[in-house]
């Protein structure tokens, strides 16, 4: 027999609390009759979604246009007032800061748009640009902001030449290479990225990603990565959240996503994603004939039952929650087949 030996058993470390914790996050947009009617309904953008980001990792945030993927992003910035629900950035209340305490925040949470043609003033030279957030806040002038300016943009990688041109002078990937070096100039720790290479060629799509890859390795960030095409967030998302009609509907790691997906629109979603071949098919899931529903008037029981290929008698009934699939607590979908 082997002896046992005696002694203080060694402790696990304690895991870091994540970055970004959101909690029953809700965004309400109220629908008004006339120009002085009252309001007549609520379009549910964002409808209790929860989740959180540990430092330096990346969450997708996939779903359909019209989904509330962006609003989802937004509202955490708090660029759009949220109806109800908690933002927590490092243990600070986001809703919750002033107008002054909510400038210092912004340091710490920045955002990459979709459009690199609309997100950048076509009045602005790109040294302006990328070194206004340094002014607003105070950290830097003259000098001291050109050579900071100029780095930037070596990280993304462009020459520091392009400091005195516009955007109209650059390609839409070099846009988007000018709006990341914005994002950075604050030196956050939080990047919403929304969409940024849905605007972009397959090829240029691949730079940027890569360029984000290695940023994130280089600084220590963490994003929210925000797209409709899994196919990218494959390439760049530790964990994945499926999203419809302003609800979560399920969320799992990357590889556990990819490999068994749960939830019916994920399945559908996976048969959209296109192969190299022409010949192939993905075997998933094809989406019944119709129109995503309202988000004024949202079906009863499950949202996706009147589109879900493997819908139940009760779906149209009972509104299912996230719960853990295949017995692992980090898998959970929203869906009947699996009580």
């Amino acid at each position: 027999m082997t002896a046992v030996q005696s002694g203080p058993v060694p402790m696990r470390p304690a895991a870091k609390p994540p970055l970004l914790m959101v909690e029953n996050l809700k965004t309400h947009f109220p629908v008004r009759r006339g120009l002085f009617g009252g309001t007549i309904g609520y379009v549910k953008a964002v409808d209790g979604v929860s989740f959180s980001i540990a430092q330096g990792q990346t969450l997708g945030l996939v779903g359909e246009s019209g989904c509330g993927k962006t609003t989802t992003g937004r509202t955490i910035l708090r660029l759009i007032p949220a109806t109800a629900g908690l933002v927590l950035l490092d243990g600070q209340d986001v809703f919750a800061q002033s107008e002054s305490e909510l400038r210092r925040l912004r340091r710490h949470m920045q955002i990459i748009f979709q459009d690199p043609y609309g997100s950048l003033n076509p009045r602005m030279t790109v040294g302006s640009i990328v070194g206004e957030a340094l002014t607003v806040h105070g950290l830097a002038a003259g000098a001291e902001r050109q050579e900071i300016v100029a780095d930037l943009l070596r990280r993304v990688g462009l020459t520091p030449d392009y400091m005195n041109r516009y955007p109209h002078e650059f390609s839409g990937g070099q846009r988007q290479r000018i709006g990341i070096a914005r994002a950075l100039a604050l030196r956050p720790r939080l990047i919403v990225c929304d969409e940024p290479v849905s605007a972009l060629d397959v090829s240029i799509q691949a730079q940027i990603l890569n360029l984000l890859e290695d940023l994130q390795t280089e600084l220590g960030l963490t994003y929210l990565f925000i797209a409709h095409d899994l196919s990218v967030v494959a390439h760049i998302a530790d964990e994945v959240a499926v999203m419809y009609l302003g609800r979560i509907v399920e969320k799992a790691p990357s590889d556990v996503l990819y490999g068994n997906a749960r939830h019916p629109y994920t399945w559908c979603l996976m048969s959209a994603i296109p192969l190299p071949d022409p010949k192939q098919r993905q075997k998933f899931l094809d989406m019944r004939e119709g129109e995503p529903p309202s988000p004024i008037h949202p079906p009863s029981g499950c949202p996706f039952h009147p589109r879900c290929p493997k819908a139940l008698n009760r779906c149209s009934i009972e509104t299912p929650m996230l719960k853990p699939v295949d017995g692992r607590t980090d898998h959970v979908a929203a869906c009947h087949l699996y009580d």
